[in-house]
């Protein structure tokens, strides 16, 4: 197999990573990074650095993995982002719309949203030639509109509905081209990583899941998932939510 997590220097794609070379220790493994690359994780991973909301930079790792291995099997994107230090203030989830901000937005949709379209556009011929492939993306709860009851979030949830809507409208298009592939949004549930942090002060430690635990989860899910299953959206213990 040949198999790409994407955003690997973050706490879930981290362990995912981890978690896929333990279950397929045959499998080549390739990884993306931004900035800097981890020293940690198993040896022999094939690392790329790359921006995922840069078509250019996206278009040099897809020819570069085309060049080596010809093929892949899965793609998970793990890319995230929730909020930031800006000017030296903390710059999170808006409360109210009053907090809005545009370039917040922007960044949300950049992070969260830009780079599953550009990996399915610039991936699509590798992942045609593989039986059985699989394509996900770490989204989350919060960005289901029927699951919506609270409010808030306006950049985040906005952000992660329209990567919802991204991977629905593939799973559409590829039952037509890409009939052995199955597309699929993953929700990870609250899991221990900077990206939460901030957050999980309420969170019952039950529900506060370590990057570990949730990379199992998640991974049982895509060792199971089939072609007719594309177009879903999976919580962490394998419900399917709603969109």
């Amino acid at each position: 197999m040949n198999i790409l997590i994407c955003a690997a220097n973050g706490g879930i794609g981290r362990a995912l990573l981890q978690a896929v070379r333990q279950r397929y220790p045959q499998a080549t493994l390739y990884a993306t990074y931004r900035k800097h690359r981890p020293d940690t994780g198993p040896a022999d991973v094939h690392w790329q650095r790359a921006d995922l909301s840069d078509e250019q930079s996206v278009a040099q790792l897809a020819q570069t993995i085309a060049e080596h291995s010809g093929a892949l099997d899965w793609l998970i994107n793990c890319a995230g982002f929730l909020h930031q230090q800006q000017g030296g203030h903390f710059q999170g989830p808006e409360k109210s719309i009053r907090q809005f901000d545009a370039d917040f937005f922007s960044a949300n949709i950049a992070a969260n949203t830009l780079p599953t379209l550009l990996l399915a556009k610039h991936f699509s011929p590798l992942l045609k030639a593989r039986p059985n492939a699989v394509f996900a993306a770490v989204s989350a709860k919060v960005g289901s509109i029927e699951d919506n009851r609270l409010g808030g979030w306006y950049s985040y949830r906005t952000s992660k509905a329209a990567l919802n809507m991204a991977l629905k409208n593939l799973a559409i298009e590829w039952q037509r081209s890409h009939k052995n592939l199955c597309v699929a949004a993953l929700h990870p549930g609250t899991t221990d990583t900077g990206l939460s942090e901030p957050f999980q002060k309420n969170v019952p430690p039950e529900k506060l899941f370590s990057a570990e635990q949730t990379a199992g989860y998640l991974l049982d899910i895509v060792q199971s998932l089939t072609p007719e299953q594309s177009g879903r959206f999976w919580s962490w213990n394998g419900e399917q939510l709603p969109w």
